[in-house]
């Protein structure tokens, strides 16, 4: 009598990505697009701390000399080999060139040391991918399409229509600063410090959002488009205002800071509301425009409490669903560079 055969353990795909589009140095291992079983991120916020933000030759030089650590380590956490690996994707575009060719230089010549497929991302894709990665264990999120993705970081803001796994469609686009990068400005006029985006965050929930209105730029607009720089403008005038109002107590050091305390915070609130409310409203009438009933959100920017919030309570009264990604993988990572590596691979 003899054995039935037995069927096969399912064939699975791992896929090391890795990411130097700006200043996080970061590589990962991802299964089937989706189970992130290591994502190693070596980020070089405090070396760029006293420039107020990034210099591209800095990043470039950095991501240069700990890149080979950061794909060992990620090779290592994930318990994988390199001939385990069955394609190496790498963010191509957008990014800073310097630090972009950084990474891409590393990954095509460990892809044909080791004779495997380079599979080239876009990073803003890969930033949408993102919102379905999960660790070992963790529940895979099921999106319908077509869907709207509003994606916010320091070099971009914009809207993209995704109808299925490989049509990404820009609708919408910052015509000037994006969102992060208008964060981060307003965090170095109050002196509070870089990265800004969390800064704001933080110091925003101790502040009166309605004390001071600032412009919603572009809110009414027909078009998809945003625009930041005037919305920082306006910050600029304030903060010198309420800096000239408090040099009358310039000898009394304690109420000085005391005042100054006060105001940045309102600031911070009344920014960062105006912000929000941009983001929001172009969103939500682009998913009414298209008739699509999924709103995701990526990006950095996309964790920030305040957004979480107010878009949450928006979908839910307009009856959409809404999804973004776990607060680790918002950022720039390697991971969501595997995930979109992965559907590319396939293809």
């Amino acid at each position: 009598m003899t054995r039935p055969k037995t069927k096969d353990k399912q064939q699975t795909t791992k896929i090391l990505g890795i990411e130097t589009t700006c200043d996080e140095t970061s590589a990962a291992v991802v299964q089937d697009g989706r189970i992130v079983l290591s994502d190693i991120i070596a980020s070089q916020a405090e070396l760029h701390k006293k420039y107020g933000g990034i210099v591209p030759e800095v990043a470039s030089r950095k991501h240069l000399e700990i890149l080979p650590a950061v794909v060992e380590e990620a090779l290592k956490s994930a318990n994988t080999k390199i001939n385990e690996i069955s394609a190496i994707a790498v963010a191509k575009e957008p990014g800073l060139p310097p630090a972009l060719s950084v990474g891409y230089a590393y990954a095509s010549g460990l892809a044909s040391g080791n004779n495997l497929p380079l599979v080239e991302v876009n990073h803003l894709e890969a930033h949408i991918t993102g919102i379905w990665l999960v660790r070992k264990g963790g529940i895979v999120k099921e999106i319908q399409y077509p869907f709207i993705c509003l994606s916010v970081s320091g070099g971009h803001t914009s809207l993209t229509l995704i109808t299925d796994k490989e049509n990404f469609r820009i609708i919408g686009n910052t015509v000037d600063d994006a969102a992060g990068e208008a964060f981060d400005k307003t965090a170095r006029m109050l002196g509070l410090g870089y990265p800004g985006g969390p800064i704001i965050d933080k110091l925003a929930r101790e502040g009166d959002e309605t004390k001071y209105y600032f412009p919603r730029p572009m809110i009414k607009d027909e078009s998809y488009n945003f625009s930041f720089s005037g919305l920082k403008t306006a910050v600029q005038r304030l903060v010198a205002e309420l800096e000239k109002q408090n040099e009358q107590h310039r000898n009394n050091s304690s109420l000085h800071a005391e005042l100054k305390n006060n105001w940045t915070a309102d600031v911070a609130a009344s920014f960062q509301e105006a912000v929000v409310d941009v983001l929001i409203e172009k969103t939500i009438r682009a998913a009414e425009d298209l008739g699509v009933n999924t709103i995701t959100m990526a990006g950095g920017v996309s964790a920030n409490t305040r957004l979480r919030d107010k878009m949450g309570r928006a979908c839910l009264d307009m009856g959409y669903e809404l999804f973004y990604p776990e607060i680790e993988f918002c950022l720039d990572n390697a991971a969501m560079i595997a995930g979109r590596g992965y559907e590319l691979y396939k293809k």
